[in-house]
């Protein structure tokens, strides 16, 4: 089965080619990592290899029967994907942090600038690769910097967020991904919503993610839009979505991720959906 790259992160660049790449940095090193018809390939550019980045897969077979026959019978054709799990919680913090209020496409927009402008830059298989700013350099920052790129209105959240996880990070690097939600919504200003796509992209654990989110929302509806989904501002979304995979949370996985798969490939096709709420 033909496994495909999960490219909902703001960081991964796309060539005219159609390969993709991106900068994460672990604990260890910076590496760089891309995607091409040979299939994934890594390079620690800076510091030591000790730690690798992961990768987290979706099975069709695990996809919940209980989902709409129409949303499975895609997201079967879309086959196994894989997604890199973010290995820099920092890194999920900002992400989600950045794309509070704003559009998505906004939001990545944002996030580009911001490691451009403040983070580390390193050679990339098709070009310069930035990763985010580390918590301490964000702390470092004087406030109109955040201004100057468009980030004025995150200057409070990134500062409170940096200040807590240099306190906390390593505690929070051990917790299971329920509890890392309820560690990162003591940060001031970030809520349920972003505490929850933050860890999900650092675990990789899509379980977890807010499933109400726009996003999932969205591409649902793209995805098999005879299904008779809840209007927007209906708050039954959620329960629907989880209630689909009952107490599986690798069905409920499976689905989320996929659906969200499916988004990132026809995002050069379809309409952008919003950004989310806190």
């Amino acid at each position: 089965m033909t496994s495909i790259l999960t490219t909902d992160h703001p960081a991964w660049q796309a060539s005219e080619d159609g390969r993709r790449a991106r900068a994460v940095r672990t604990v260890s090193g910076i590496w760089s990592v891309s995607f091409d018809r040979q299939g994934l390939h890594m390079e620690c550019v800076q510091g030591a290899e000790d730690v690798k980045p992961t990768f987290v897969t979706t099975d069709p077979a695990r996809l919940p029967d209980a989902a709409p026959a129409a949303l499975r019978d895609v997201l079967n054709q879309l086959g196994a994907t894989q997604r890199l799990a973010n290995p820099s919680l920092w890194d999920a913090i900002t992400t989600a942090i950045l794309r509070q209020v704003v559009r998505a496409d906004q939001a990545r927009k944002l996030y580009r600038t911001w490691c451009g402008a403040y983070g580390k830059t390193v050679d990339g298989p098709f070009g310069a690769l930035a990763v985010s700013p580390t918590a301490g350099e964000v702390l470092a920052l004087a406030e109109h910097r955040f201004a100057d790129i468009g980030a004025r209105f995150h200057r409070p959240t990134l500062q409170a967020a940096a200040a807590t996880y240099e306190r906390h990070h390593a505690e929070w690097e051990q917790l299971d991904v329920g509890d890392l939600v309820s560690a990162l919504i003591s940060i001031p200003r970030i809520g349920p919503w972003t505490a929850a796509a933050a860890a999900a992209d650092y675990t990789g654990d899509f379980s977890i993610y807010p499933h109400d989110d726009l996003a999932v929302r969205t591409w649902a509806a793209k995805i098999a839009p005879a299904h008779p989904w809840p209007d927007k501002k209906d708050k039954s979304f959620g329960p629907m979505w989880t209630g689909w995979a009952d107490t599986d949370r690798t069905a409920l996985h499976s689905l989320t991720l996929s659906t969200l798969t499916w988004g990132a490939h026809a995002r050069a096709d379809l309409e952008d959906p919003c950004g989310s709420q806190r």
